[in-house]
């Protein structure tokens, strides 16, 4: 039975009702993959929503592609962006831009996901790569950027590596869609990369990922799979086993006559 693909309206109504799934997704095959396991919600990269096989793949995904701010530019260039991928078939877009610019696109009836917390590409603001709101004053300047994208008119944002308790607290008081990275199940949805739940990350794991298949061993075993076979061909050439006559075409004997008879006087 097909799935219905849902609203901001949908998801508003949702909160606080149930713990809906979030994945970063970078692949078609990815996207697919989520759709038949019944994720809720991807976020893609822009590429991926542009393609127009997307939504065969995914015709149920609530879909938010993303970028950082400063790929993109200006409030103007955002505008732009966001026009494109929504006209595309994105569902909403992920700004970690300024609340001006969330603003501008909210104002223009675009659905904007904002980022509070840990946000990478922020990240010398709050300390490096490191959990915010530990403490009362930055669990309330948390807060204070989650009240700031309301006002902008976000109609979500993702809130990463915040201690539980402070983001339960700030979930309850606020219109906002929460997406949790790290962050507890006190948010309406839980938010992890295909990378690390499939093993595909060899860097860093983050504390709150977890990881649901070992893909990194499969793809050093087709690696190893593939020198293999290439080496095993490069044998078969230098030892003139490769090709064989299976894999090459025959001149008729008489049309070949008369060809060296041709080539012979040329």
């Amino acid at each position: 039975m097909s799935r219905k693909r849902p609203t901001v309206a949908d998801l508003r109504a949702m909160k606080g009702k149930r713990q809906l799934t979030m994945l970063r997704v970078l692949t078609m095959g990815e996207a697919e993959a989520a759709e038949r396991a019944g994720v809720d919600i991807v976020s893609v990269p822009p590429e991926l929503v542009l393609n127009p096989q997307y939504r065969d793949a995914a015709p149920s995904l609530f879909t938010m592609p993303g970028d950082n701010f400063y790929e993109i530019g200006t409030s103007d260039d955002f505008l732009r962006w966001a026009f494109r991928l929504y006209r595309a078939g994105a569902d909403a877009v992920y700004c970690s831009a300024g609340y001006a610019t969330i603003k501008r696109m909210a104002d223009d009836n675009i659905p904007v996901i904002g980022h509070v917390g840990l946000i990478p590409s922020r990240a010398t603001w709050t300390g490096g790569f490191k959990a915010v709101g530990k403490t009362a004053d930055t669990a309330m300047e948390v807060f204070a950027a989650v009240k700031q994208l309301e006002a902008a008119g976000a109609i979500g944002a993702e809130i990463e590596v915040v201690p539980v308790e402070v983001a339960k607290a700030i979930s309850e008081r606020t219109s906002l869609i929460m997406l949790s990275m790290g962050a507890g199940t006190g948010c309406d949805a839980q938010y992890l990369f295909a990378d690390d739940i499939l093993g595909q990350n060899r860097g860093h794991m983050p504390r709150h990922s977890k990881v649901y298949r070992n893909f990194a061993a499969e793809y050093d075993r087709l690696q190893a799979e593939r020198i293999a076979a290439f080496s095993e061909y490069v044998a078969d050439v230098n030892s003139l086993a490769y090709p064989e006559d299976k894999h090459v075409v025959h001149m008729e004997p008489a049309e070949l006559s008369l060809f060296m008879k041709r080539v012979d006087g040329a």
